[in-house]
Order: C-alpha cells, then structure tokens, then sequence
C-alpha cells in the first residue's frame, strides 16, 4: 500500500518517532490528510512552528492536522480517526524507571490505550494499523516491558474480529533509537558538553541494539506496504557494547559504575529462542509468526512483498549479546555526526 493519497493517523506523533515520521511523509509522501494525535499542547505548539518552517503554509493547512487527545479517551480518539486509511501507534509510556514505579498508569496508556485504537478501528472498514513495539517485550522483566507485550498480544488477536471489512494489524518490534528524546546518547553529549569527566554506566557488559530513527521510520513505512496482519516484524540492525558508545562519546571519560537500574536488562532480545519455531527469516527483517489461528487462516507468511523467507533453526535467538553485527567505536562516531 502507498502512503500516497491516504488519509493518515499517527498517535505519540509529538514524540521523537512521531517527529520525523510526519516529516518524512510529508517529505517524500503525498498523504492526503495528516493526523497528529497526542496529549501535549506545548509539543503540539513546538511542533507547529516546527513545521511551518519546512514546509509552505499550503501544505500545513491542507494536509496537517493536530488532535490534542489521549489514547486513554476512547470518544476522542473515535473522532480523530474519521476517514483515516492507515494508523501508526506510537503512543505509549517508556521510561523503565517511571513504569516502575508507576504501574497502574503505565497499564492505562500502554494496555487500555490499544484495546481503545483496536475497539476503534473495528468499527470502522478499511484500515490498516501498525503497532510500534519495543525489545523489551520480548521476555519481559520489567512493567513497560510487559504492557507492551500485553499490547501487541491485543493488536495480534484483534485481527480475529475484523470480519468481512478489510482491516489488519501488525507489529513492529525494534531497539533502542539513537539519539532518542530520554535515551543515553544525549545524555553522554550532555555530559560532554559540561566537560564532566565521570560517565555512569550500570553495568560494563551491557549490550544494546542500535536503530537510527530514519531507518526505524523507513521499516515502520515498508511494513505499511507489506503487511498481511497478524506479523511482529523485527528489523536486522546492529548492537553496541555500552562501553565502547561512552568511548567514542569521549575517549577520556572516567567510568563510574552505578549498576543496573530497576527493570533493566543486561542484553535485549527481540526474537526470543522460546518462539523460534513461528520466526521466519528474510533478507533484512525477520517476522514472528501469529501463535494462534485466525479466522482467515490463509495466509502465507512466507512470501513477504517479493520475497521468500525461510523457517530459522531451532537453536535460534535474536539478541545483543549474540547478534553477528556489532558497531566499532569508529562506526558509533560516524552515528554520532548524525546528529
């Protein structure tokens, strides 16, 4: 499916993800109409005048819509939705920590948020949505974790109630984005930029994947395309040793360590060996295949767009620790320019 002529629904849009989707559609996209779905009326304002001042008032005023709202609000979001062709879910609270120490909250958005955008969608008849997930839901330890497990199990199952209307829901499972709002790049720089010498890092071992946000946005836009309903889709992308990202930061920091916080992971995982019997292999991804049946139990995951994937060993997992690409210090610099 192109993202052309559509009508579009991003939630979370004011987010780091959100930001750069909204921009590359409508850089390179010709959507028909644009929604901006989030609860924050100052990120909202910034990212207005964020707009207007890359792209022409024509296109801010035909296309680009902003929606103060909270997935929480299942009427508002009912409005917001109208008409709309494809949603992207980004909404959610990520902050490990906070999720910790604020369960109940964190279930509000991050559970019954998704069952409110599913409950949604079904009313209506076409439309296609594709759930922003986290390695963290895979095999979770911590709360943010497991809602978002609980999440994607919702939007999996929802495919089951779509009926006759041409509805689906997929997934899309990814790391850490670099150089993310809240993630530890910034805060290394930070540090930098104050000429502090010490560097905290929990633990020395601590592995991480490594995403940049335009490809985390390029892949959420190809499964737009791709997309049969019913996938968790898991992008191939490189790890990092935390240790070496403090180094290529600065070379000369003094290592503190603070060990690891609460719900925090020494590695990631995002196809764990427990499942390695419904993952499918392609080139650059891989998939992970529905654990129960639908009613439409046709479809064939193994052909992908154009291409054919294959059935991984059984011996199979998907993590940071043991993933075949990891980034030098020298490649983490050449991230670093990025921004």
């Amino acid at each position: 499916m192109e993202l052309s002529n559509k009508n579009i629904l991003i939630t979370g849009g004011t987010g780091s993800f959100g930001n750069y989707f909204v921009e590359k559609i409508l850089s390179e996209h010709n959507p028909s109409k644009l929604v901006i779905y989030s609860r924050d009326e100052l990120k909202q304002h910034d990212f207005q005048t964020k707009l207007k001042s890359k792209f022409s008032e024509e296109v801010i005023q035909n296309k680009v819509r902003f929606f103060l709202g909270d997935v929480r609000d299942k009427e508002r979001l009912n409005l917001a939705i109208q008409d709309i062709d494809i949603v992207i879910h980004a909404a959610a609270l990520k902050q490990v920590p906070a999720a910790e120490y604020n369960p109940m909250e964190t279930i509000k958005t991050n559970i019954i948020g998704a069952q409110n955008l599913i409950d949604i969608v079904l009313q209506h008849e076409n439309t296609r949505v594709v759930a922003l997930s986290t390695d963290k839901a895979a095999n979770p330890i911590n709360l943010y974790g497991a809602t978002k497990l609980a999440s994607d199990k919702l939007f999996i199952s929802a495919n089951n109630l779509v009926g006759n209307k041409n509805i689906s829901f997929s997934v899309v499972r990814y790391g850490n984005v670099f150089g993310s709002r809240g993630s530890v790049v910034p805060y290394y720089l930070n540090l930098l930029e104050n000429d502090q010498i010490t560097f905290p890092v929990t633990d020395e071992r601590m592995t991480r994947f490594w995403i940049t946000l335009d490809e985390a946005v390029n892949f959420v836009i190809k499964t737009v395309s791709i997309m049969k309903g019913g996938e968790i889709f898991v992008p191939k992308i490189p790890s990092v040793n935390i240790l070496d990202v403090v180094k290529a930061i600065n070379p000369k920091a003094k290592i503190e360590i603070i060990g690891i916080r609460p719900g925090e992971k020494l590695h990631e995982v995002m196809c764990p060996r427990d499942e390695y019997f419904k993952v499918i292999e392609f080139n650059n991804f891989f998939i992970i295949t529905p654990s129960i049946l639908f009613t439409n139990n046709n479809l064939n995951y193994f052909e992908i767009g154009d291409e054919v994937g294959k059935q991984v060993n059984d011996d199979f997992e998907y993590n940071s620790y043991n993933n075949e690409k990891f980034l030098t210090i020298s490649e983490i610099r050449n991230y670093l320019d990025l921004l």
